[in-house]
């Protein structure tokens, strides 16, 4: 939970009842809420469902195999405007916040399909302003914020009711999640309302192209607008359609139902980012960067064509060995490097990587994960190796800690793990490990089994994908 508070996500309790409150329980409801919004402890919200909002979701429910959302919206005298700009026809909305959180598709995501990102919950920043807004000053709520911009594939208005269909939002979905956790508070305001944009937009590549200005904002990362990018799109569906049990997540905040996947064919964007880096362009001191990734070197990463077995082998590696990296500290890791579990895993996969070119003497080249994850498992040798290479990286921090008080310099850890030296550090640890092997009892014996079931053509290896 810590960790994924961690990540941005939020812990979201649900009074569920098929009765009303009373007045006495609605006001220990907005109370807590309140406090719960105002906390700097424990981030986290508190939502009622009621009969309205049960037979609201139970109608969804019957339709939530649908794969668009069509949906009609009141509107009200001098609220709304009509208008056509160029071929485009477009209509802006004043739309009262108690009839955004009927909208269909707020909750399960699924309204939110062409947007960059998924929910982030109440916790961050400006969420919880926008909360604030609704629950104490919810009139203003119309000049203190940007609007909301939805995209349709047909929208017509008959008797001031404005029907579309194919309904996507495009920029507004953390606004939405917020509106819809401080339901109760908005049903309320009778006189909060917001700006709606809707585009009859039929072109696709112009949904897209829409969604991902409307997002570029500061406040929306670079991981963030590239979840619609073609080459990660193109990811997407190609480990899907080899793992049909997997699910490919390119957005934060996106849910996973664990049972219709097998988790152990879940990836994440984020997470295989960060192992392509380490991995592939042999810099896990940049791993830590998720701007450098998705920004800098996302060209370098993911314009390229990349097989779903590789990504699977990634994610099954990182995985194991991440397991290790626990309390118990089965591996006997240095405390300094636990204390850096944000970025010493990369190490820790990157350190793999390069016992696998040591043993084929292959150090100027980078295996392939699939061949090496199948090299490591039918020699039930994965354990060890992951060992191996926790020890490694072990040893080379300890090394460079000691040559570091030799020279009478400080030595800090955080800086180690981010520079280059770490990696000509652990390389170094490799290869004295690996010399070291032959005069241990047993150590040639140990050594001839990497030899012989690590043993890999040179075709499956490749040269380093620039990344500095």
């Amino acid at each position: 939970m810590a960790n994924a508070i961690e990540d941005d996500y939020e812990i979201c309790f649900e009074l569920i009842t098929t009765s009303e409150l009373t007045e006495s329980a609605k006001a220990d409801l907005a109370a807590f809420q309140r406090e719960l919004a105002e906390s700097e402890v424990l981030q986290a919200n508190l939502n009622v469902i009621d009969n309205d909002t049960l037979k609201f979701k139970y109608d969804e429910a019957l339709n939530k195999n649908r794969p668009y959302i069509n949906h009609e919206f009141v509107l009200e005298n001098g609220k709304y405007m009509e208008l056509a700009i160029g071929d485009t026809k477009a209509v802006i909305v004043a739309l009262p916040l108690k009839e955004c959180i009927k909208i269909p598709g707020i909750k399960d995501g699924s309204l939110f399909r062409k947007n960059v990102r998924q929910s982030l919950g109440t916790s961050n920043k400006v969420n919880k302003g926008i909360a604030q807004t609704i629950k104490k000053n919810a009139s203003d709520f119309f000049f203190l914020h940007n609007g909301i911009t939805a995209i349709c594939s047909q929208m017509t208005i008959h008797d001031k009711i404005l029907s579309v269909k194919e309904l996507n939002v495009v920029n507004g979905c953390q606004s939405l999640n917020t509106m819809f956790s401080c339901s109760e508070s908005a049903k309320k305001a009778d006189d909060a309302y917001v700006m709606f944009r809707f585009y009859e937009i039929s072109d696709p590549d112009r949904a897209d192209n829409i969604s991902t200005s409307t997002n570029s904002q500061s406040a929306v990362k670079a991981r963030d607008l590239r979840s619609n990018d073609k080459s990660v799109l193109a990811l997407k569906k190609a480990y899907e359609q080899f793992y049909t049990d997997g699910y490919f997540v390119t957005k934060r905040g996106e849910k996973v139902d664990s049972v219709k996947f097998n988790t152990s064919h879940i990836v994440n964007l984020t997470d295989l980012g960060k192992q392509l880096i380490a991995w592939h362009s042999q810099r896990p001191t940049i791993s830590y960067s998720e701007t450098k990734i998705f920004d800098k070197y996302f060209d370098q990463l993911f314009h390229r064509e990349y097989s779903p077995e590789n990504v699977q082998a990634l994610n099954v590696m990182f995985n194991k060995l991440y397991e290790k990296w626990n309390k118990d500290n089965p591996m006997g890791l240095n405390e300094t490097l636990l204390a850096m579990k944000a970025y010493a895993p990369y190490h820790h996969l990157y350190s793999i990587s390069v016992i696998l070119c040591e043993i084929n003497k292959m150090n100027d080249s980078v295996p392939s994960p699939s061949v090496a994850l199948k090299k490591l498992t039918s020699e039930n040798l994965l354990d060890n190796v992951i060992d191996m290479a926790g020890n490694c990286l072990n040893m080379a921090i300890e090394n460079a800690s000691a040559e570091a008080m030799d020279n009478g310099k400080m030595f800090v850890p955080q800086n180690w793990i981010k520079s280059k030296a770490s990696l000509k550090d652990i390389r170094g640890a490799i290869r004295n490990y690996l010399t070291t092997l032959k005069m241990m009892p047993n150590g040639k014996q140990i050594l001839e089994n990497l030899n012989n079931g690590l043993s890999m053509d040179k075709d499956n290896f490749e040269a380093r994908w620039t990344a500095d």
